[in-house]
């Protein structure tokens, strides 16, 4: 049998967005401690990205470093913003000397980091806006109701239109949803099924962040993946988004690169169908 996933998804109950969106942290740079990217590379790939039917960036203000940031990135290359276009951010992290998001903000930091984002982009209010949570670190440990009330706050004064948590384990996310209405959870791959299994009970978004790896965890068993790759005469990428979106329809995938070519290849899993056996391969 040939698994068939929807194309689209409904974040927050109103808002239809693409499943395979476009994720903004390598534009700036490969990786938060490496060196800055061409800026006119990064503004070909985001107007690439919305010409192949892209409607949903993620990004941060945290993206970049100097002169070199994802978001003015975006606000040049896509000004003035097609309607159906989504882009969401997320707070919380404060960059350290270094550069590097490991620092937290308080609750009455999160207003100015969203308004610092507006500005940057351009935009009056955002879509989706995520807090961000345990800096470079695994979710757990720490309470999110008060940032969390914060920036519920600002969705009442309308400058968010929907709000959801990133790098948060269970009880983070019950203690959230207690709080005030979340539409999307961004958190690494899709391992936590219990999660993902509730955020699809609720009609909640899963954006895994490293869809296809990255931060020195591999969501897939390398070999399982080329096997089904080959016979599918598709990329090992492709496969790899194809299988995450084949998970659940509330899984969204952000798949990020400064490479038009990479772009390209991973927009083109969208058009991959998987069949039963193919993800059994790739399950086991």
């Amino acid at each position: 049998m040939t698994v068939m996933t929807p194309k689209t998804f409904s974040l927050g109950g109103d808002l239809t967005i693409n499943r395979l969106g476009f994720g903004a942290m390598r534009l700036a740079m490969g990786t938060f401690d490496g060196p800055t990217r061409a800026t006119d590379n990064g503004i070909a790939v985001l107007r690439r990205a919305v010409e192949l039917g892209v409607n949903h960036i993620d990004t941060a203000g945290f993206y970049g470093r100097g002169t070199v940031r994802a978001n003015e990135m975006i606000r040049t290359a896509l000004t003035p913003y097609r309607d159906d276009l989504v882009i969401a951010t997320k707070v919380g992290p404060l960059p350290g000397p270094d550069g590097v998001p490991s620092g937290q903000a308080t609750p009455d930091q999160l207003r100015g980091l969203v308004e610092a984002d507006l500005r940057a982009l351009g935009l009056d209010r955002f879509e989706l806006v995520y807090l961000r949570v345990g800096g470079m670190t695994g979710p757990g440990g720490e309470s999110v109701a008060e940032r969390f009330a914060a920036l519920d706050e600002l969705r009442a004064e309308g400058l968010i239109r929907h709000l959801g948590v990133s790098n948060v384990d269970a009880a983070q996310f019950a203690e959230a949803r207690a709080t005030a209405p979340v539409s999307a959870v961004q958190n690494r791959h899709a391992s936590d099924t219990a999660l993902l299994a509730e955020c699809e009970e609720a009609g909640i978004a899963y954006v895994p962040y490293f869809p296809l790896g990255g931060g020195g965890v591999a969501p897939f068993d390398t070999e399982r993946l080329g096997k089904v790759a080959a016979r599918l005469g598709a990329t090992t990428a492709q496969v790899g988004l194809a299988s995450l979106l084949a998970r659940s329809p509330a899984v969204l995938a952000i798949p990020g690169t400064g490479s038009l070519e990479h772009l390209e290849e991973n927009l083109a899993a969208g058009d991959l169908t998987l069949s039963d056996k193919d993800l059994a391969d790739l399950h086991g």
